[in-house]
């Protein structure tokens, strides 16, 4: 009987970081580890696609594959782990992103801002960054923050959850550019307009020869929604964000109890 298509090994195999593929301690298990690259040994390309900006995949050059290359800054760089070097960027114009942060300011007073470029992290000096920052941080008010193009837009609000304040960002900024969150605790992330996870997925399996329907992909939170949606099949992890959950085509069981790992091994049956 002929395996349904659905559930045939696809050719391409996508997957979120935090929240998908990476556990909530921040590891990545040796089952997930080994079915990532099982996957890539049987002949099926595995990229991940994530929010994180460059610095944070230098570890993870191992998992990457023949192509080395990673969907980054939720899909405005497409960029070579290996090399340490950026192959395609969708950047937010130096006017643009003046303009949405002071709109942005005037509905949400309290908000702070931080920016990922393609090479270097930067901060307004009273934004409260979660993480160490690098050594080479630029600390610096909004105008020379946003005086190059950036590939992604920090927004970060003292109290609200990340829902509330995307629907008060988003209504601020409207199509100028894309608005979307990864889970964050009350932060936002503003790409360029027509920016995600989607777009340079689509484009990176064009150049391939893949087509959607050849495609699976993971992930847990609103800015994976497109990549999803664009894929053949979409899993939902079962930690998801509700809005995930309810359009993924399949609920794998969640981060933490290796949920990639169990359906990469169902489907190219490495049990």
């Amino acid at each position: 009987m002929p395996i349904p298509e659905a559930v045939r090994p696809p050719r391409l195999v996508a997957t979120d970081l935090d929240g998908t593929l990476v556990r909530s301690d921040r590891s990545i298990s040796p089952r997930t580890k080994a079915a990532v690259l099982a996957v890539q040994e049987a002949g099926a390309q595995f990229v991940m696609v994530t929010a994180r900006p460059p610095r944070w995949l230098h570890d993870l050059g191992d998992l990457v594959g023949a192509h080395g290359v990673a969907i980054v800054a939720n899909g405005a760089i497409l960029y070579d782990v290996v090399q340490r070097k950026a192959i395609r960027t969708a950047l937010i114009e130096p006017a643009v992103g003046l303009e949405v942060a002071r709109a942005i300011r005037a509905a949400v007073p309290e908000v702070e801002f931080a920016i990922e470029r393609a090479d270097r992290y930067g901060q307004e000096p009273t934004y409260l960054n979660r993480w160490p920052t690098p050594d080479d941080t630029l600390i610096a008010e909004l105008d020379e923050l946003l005086s190059e193009p950036l590939a992604k837009l920090l927004v970060r609000h003292p109290q609200w959850h990340s829902d509330e304040l995307l629907a008060r960002v988003g209504a601020v900024v409207g199509t100028r550019v894309t608005a979307s969150h990864s889970g964050g605790h009350s932060l936002v992330e503003i790409s360029a307009s027509g920016v995600s996870k989607a777009a340079m997925l689509a484009e990176f399996a064009t150049g391939l020869g893949i087509t959607a329907d050849e495609v699976i992909a993971f992930g847990d939170s609103l800015n994976d929604l497109p990549m999803l949606a664009w894929a053949g099949t979409s899993y939902g992890m079962g930690n998801a964000h509700a809005d995930v959950l309810a359009m993924a085509d399949v609920i794998c069981p969640t981060n933490d109890e290796d949920g990639v790992a169990t359906v990469l091994e169902d489907l190219f049956n490495l049990r």
